[in-house]
C-alpha cells in the first residue's frame, strides 16, 4: 500500500473520529428524544415486569440506571451508586402484608466548582418502580396485567438520567453540588426517599433543595406543569413562574401543597422541595399507562424546565433557606 493511500486512510479515521467526538459532546449537552424514548422503552419493556420491587425486572432497572450514571460521568459516593434496603410491599386490604424484599436506591453526584458553595447540595430525584402486575395500588381491581408505569414513572426516571447527563456536561457552569437518586419502593409508601433520608451521603443542613419528578410526560395542549412547594425557598414562585415562561410553559405554581410522592420525605425533615407533574389521567395505576401515551417533546420541555432551575440555583450565590408552608 503506497504511503499516500495511508495517508488518506489516516485523515479519514481522524475526520471521523472528530464526527464521532463532535456527536458525543452534543449529544451529551441536549436532552435529546432518542435517548429519552431509549429509556422510555427499557424501563416499560414486558421484560421488568412492571419493575415492583423484589423482582428480576426491578433488578435489572437498578443496574441499568447506574450503569448509565456511570457512563455520563455521574460520581458515586463511596464507589458505589447502589444503596439497598428493606421494603415492605403493600397487602390486600385486611388481608396479610405483602413481602418484606431486598431493593435499592440509586445514588451519584455531580460535584460543583465553587470551594465553598461545593459543599452545599441540591438534590434531583424520581422513583423507578411500580406496580408489577398490578396489586392493592391497581385502579384495575384483580388485574394480572403488567403494569409498564410509563407516565408514572418511567417518565421521571428518563428524564433524571437525561438531565443528570447534560449537568455533566455543563459541569463548569456548577457552584453547589447536585445528587441525583432514581428511588425504590415510592409505590409502596415513599419507603426509597424515607430511607435516604435517613441515610443521606451528606450532612442534612448542606441540602439545600430536593427537586422530585413524578409524571412528567403528559404535558397537555396549555402546556401545563404543576408544582407544589415553590415557597420552601426564597423566591421560589416568582423564579419557577419566570423559568417557565421563557419555554412557553404556564406553569401551575404553589406555594405549598406539599404531598403525595418522594419530596414529601425530604420536607419531613426541614428541607425545601420543589415536587412537578404535568397532571393527572384515566390510565393513573393502570395496565393502560403505556408509552405511546407519552408525549415525548412535551417531557423533553419539561426535563429543559428542570435543568435550568438547577442551574439558577445551584449555579449562582442563590440565597437558599427553608421556609415552612402550612
Amino acid at each position: 500500500m503506497s504511503k499516500i493511500v495511508i495517508k488518506i486512510i489516516q485523515a479519514a479515521l481522524i475526520l471521523c473520529l472528530m464526527v464521532f467526538t463532535s456527536y458525543a459532546q452534543e449529544t451529551q449537552l441536549k436532552i435529546t428524544k432518542r435517548e429519552i424514548s431509549g429509556h422510555l422503552e427499557f424501563l416499560t419493556s414486558s421484560k421488568n415486569k412492571g419493575r415492583l420491587p423484589g423482582t428480576k425486572g426491578n433488578r435489572r432497572v437498578v443496574r441499568y440506571i447506574a450503569k448509565d450514571f456511570k457512563s455520563s460521568g455521574v460520581k458515586a459516593f463511596d464507589e458505589e451508586y447502589r444503596q439497598k434496603f428493606r421494603a415492605q410491599l403493600r397487602g390486600e386490604k385486611g388481608g396479610k402484608p405483602g413481602k418484606n424484599v431486598k431493593t435499592w436506591n440509586v445514588v451519584g453526584y455531580i460535584e460543583g466548582n465553587d470551594p465553598y458553595l461545593k459543599k452545599e447540595y441540591i438534590v434531583l430525584g424520581a422513583h423507578y418502580d411500580h406496580l408489577g402486575h398490578g396489586g392493592p395500588s391497581s385502579k384495575k381491581p384483580g388485574s394480572k396485567e403488567i403494569h409498564p408505569g410509563a407516565d408514572d414513572n418511567a417518565s421521571g426516571t428518563s428524564a433524571l438520567l437525561e438531565i443528570a447527563e447534560k449537568l455533566v456536561g455543563n459541569r463548569f457552569m456548577l457552584r453547589r453540588s447536585v445528587i441525583v437518586v432514581a428511588f425504590g419502593a415510592e409505590e409502596q409508601g415513599l419507603l426509597g426517599s424515607e430511607y435516604f433520608v435517613r441515610n443521606l451521603p451528606v450532612p442534612k443542613e448542606s441540602i439545600k433543595l430536593m427537586i422530585n419528578m413524578d409524571m412528567i410526560g403528559r404535558l397537555n395542549e396549555q402546556q401545563q406543569v404543576y408544582m407544589g412547594g415553590a415557597g420552601t425557598f426564597p423566591k421560589g414562585v416568582d423564579l419557577m413562574k419566570d423559568l417557565g415562561s421563557e419555554l412557553g410553559l404556564n406553569p401551575v405554581v404553589h406555594a405549598g401543597e406539599v404531598g403525595g410522592s418522594d419530596h414529601v420525605s425530604f420536607y419531613k425533615e426541614g428541607i425545601s422541595v420543589l415536587g412537578l407533574h404535568t397532571g393527572g389521567h384515566p390510565q393513573y395505576h393502570r395496565p393502560e399507562d403505556t408509552m405511546d401515551l407519552i408525549n415525548i417533546p412535551g417531557e423533553i420541555k419539561v426535563a429543559e424546565y428542570i435543568y435550568r432551575t438547577i442551574i439558577k440555583v445551584a449555579g449562582e450565590d442563590y440565597e437558599m433557606k427553608f421556609i415552612r408552608q402550612d
